[in-house]
């Protein structure tokens, strides 16, 4: 049997490597616009392509991250995706056109989603049954950790050091990522204290198929996860347009640290809370908060009403992705949670993505203030979304006798 202890050597090494993969993503996605305009001598609309491509490599490559563990095991893949992730950071150094940037970008994105879902899979597969949340919310906390301190490293870093120190960083984060995962995978025991045989984990030879790159049962909280990435779209993209329109532009920075402070301080309830109590107890208070927040940040002409706005909505939004993502793990057959997690972060990158360029045109429109509270009725109307396609769909389920709600 599996034990109940949660920080084995393995969880930590994953933990840290997540952590050191996502800070040096961070890094670079703050400072690349700056390396494209006066680094490249690009536009700001050229700018804006280097992150679309990456996105949607990474929509387009998640998919079939669940299908790659099976076929190869988690071992194998999440290995060779931290060593690809390795080789595209090393591929800026050599950039001295856009149209490389482009390609390097392209690569690298794909690279970032299956190495974020396979170590995401394999940390879960460490995890004991009956610590799933906690666990989850412990893991996820690095790569919050990794958003609060990544942006401000990488810009002070370019600020003193140019792009090349930039890129040298990034780089030796992603060696530190490869050789923490690789050391992990290395020193796992297939045992998993789970009843999966190793044949029902391998992927299906022949055609592709839906099932063998999507979940289903990870569709539902996949889609309240599109809706609340829809409306945090908002804050990534256009909080610095905001702020420079409220006069506070000077503040923009010390939003996300209060932001992350808040995602960071509670995670470690959370995760416990969810084990205990269940997932509404959770996910219901933190849409409400996260909609106030962002309410609240709509109003906001004041630093202090800035600041407060971003604590407010780091604590309803910290608290619900890691909830959505144990949700869709345990709805999900054992030997599939592979093709859970890639399912639900494709539907969370599509709604970053739509939401990115859905409410600019809303915005454009009706202004960045009333473009915020739009977020806001979206983010309550996600708890009827919740409501009907997870909540009711459980209870049903556990009003007629279906004690299994996650077997297959």
């Amino acid at each position: 049997m599996q034990s109940d202890k949660l920080w084995s050597a393995g969880f930590i090494r994953l933990c840290l490597s997540s952590f050191f993969l996502f800070f040096g993503f961070y890094m670079l996605a703050t400072a690349l616009s700056d390396f494209v305009t006066n680094g490249l001598g690009g536009t700001s609309a050229e700018a804006g392509l280097s992150m679309t491509v990456f996105i949607i490599a990474a929509v387009l490559l998640r998919p079939f991250a669940g299908r790659l563990m099976g076929r190869f095991g988690e071992n194998k893949v999440v290995t060779a995706s931290l060593f690809l992730f390795l080789l595209c950071s090393v591929a800026y150094f050599g950039v001295f056109g856009f149209g490389m940037l482009l390609l390097v970008r392209f690569l690298h994105g794909g690279a970032f989603a299956i190495a974020t879902t396979s170590t995401n899979t394999a940390a879960i597969d460490l995890i004991p049954e009956r610590r799933k949340g906690e666990g989850i919310s412990y893991f996820s906390l690095f790569m919050s950790l990794a958003m609060v301190i990544g942006p401000f490293v990488g810009l002070s870093i370019t600020a003193h050091g140019g792009f090349a120190a930039m890129f040298a960083t990034c780089a030796a984060c992603s060696l530190i990522a490869f050789a923490l995962g690789a050391s992990s995978m290395r020193s796992r025991k297939p045992e998993r204290g789970d009843s999966a045989p190793q044949e029902r984990r391998t992927a299906p030879a022949g055609k592709l198929t839906w099932s063998g790159i999507f979940e289903r049962k990870a569709i539902p909280i996949g889609l309240s996860g599109f809706v609340i990435a829809f409306a945090y779209s908002g804050i990534v993209t256009f909080m610095s347009v905001y702020a420079h329109e409220r006069a506070i532009d000077q503040y923009a920075s010390y939003f996300f640290v209060c932001f992350g402070i808040m995602i960071v301080l509670p995670r470690p309830l959370i995760g416990k809370l969810l084990d205990r109590v269940g997932e509404h107890v959770i996910v219901y208070p933190s849409i409400a908060i996260f909609a106030a927040g962002m309410l609240l940040l709509s109003l906001a002409s004041t630093p202090a009403m800035l600041l407060a706005a971003g604590a407010v909505i780091g604590l309803g939004y910290g608290a619900l992705l890691p909830c959505f993502q144990t949700i869709a793990v345990l709805a999900s057959p054992e030997h599939r949670r592979g093709l859970a997690i890639a399912t639900f972060y494709v539907l969370f990158d599509l709604g970053y993505g739509i939401g990115s360029f859905a409410l600019g045109s809303i915005a454009s429109g009706i202004g960045y203030s009333r473009m915020y509270i739009v977020c806001s009725v979206v983010i309550a109307l996600s708890a009827v979304l919740y409501f009907a396609l997870h909540h009711r769909r459980k209870r049903a389920a556990a009003a007629a006798g279906e004690t299994a709600y996650a077997s297959s």
